[in-house]
C-alpha cells in the first residue's frame, strides 16, 4: 500500500487533532476534574495545541483568564499532566497518547505590545504621512 498523505493533508490532520485535544483538556479543565486548588480556583483558557507531525506531542498554549498567577497556573498544569494526559487519551482517539506539555500563550502580551508601538504618537505620525 503507497502511502497517499500530502503535506496539505498531514497539516489539516495535525490541526483537527490539535483541536480535539483542544477541546478535551477544556472541557476536563471547565468541569473542574482535577482537584488541584490553583486549577480549581482559576479559570483556564487554552487558547491552542500544536501537535507534532507524529502526534505523540502536543505543545498546549494557555492563558489564565485576566491573567493572574500565570506562573502558578502553567506550574499546576505540569504538576497534573499525568491525568490531564489519560483524560485526553481517553477522550481523543489516536494510536498513541499524547504527551502534553504546557507554555504560557505569549500571543495577547505581543498584540498588546503591537497595539500600544502602533498608538505611539511618533508612529501614528509616521503612518499618517504616509497615506498621502
Amino acid at each position: 500500500m503507497r502511502n497517499t498523505d500530502t503535506p496539505e493533508t498531514r497539516s489539516v490532520r495535525l490541526l483537527r487533532v490539535g483541536e480535539q485535544v483542544r477541546h478535551a483538556l477544556s472541557e476536563v479543565l471547565m468541569r473542574g476534574d482535577v482537584h488541584d486548588d490553583v486549577l480549581a480556583s482559576h479559570p483556564v483558557s487554552v487558547t491552542e495545541v500544536r501537535m507534532s507531525p507524529d502526534l505523540r506531542h502536543a505543545t498546549v498554549f494557555v492563558k489564565p483568564l485576566l491573567g493572574t498567577n500565570e506562573a502558578a497556573v502553567i506550574k499546576a498544569l505540569r504538576t497534573n499532566t499525568a491525568y490531564l494526559q489519560s483524560e485526553v487519551a481517553r477522550r481523543v482517539n489516536t494510536k498513541y497518547a499524547a504527551r502534553l506539555k504546557f507554555l504560557p500563550d505569549e500571543s495577547f502580551d505581543e498584540g498588546s505590545r503591537v497595539d500600544s508601538l502602533l498608538r505611539d504618537p511618533k508612529v501614528a505620525r509616521d503612518l499618517g504621512a504616509s497615506d498621502d
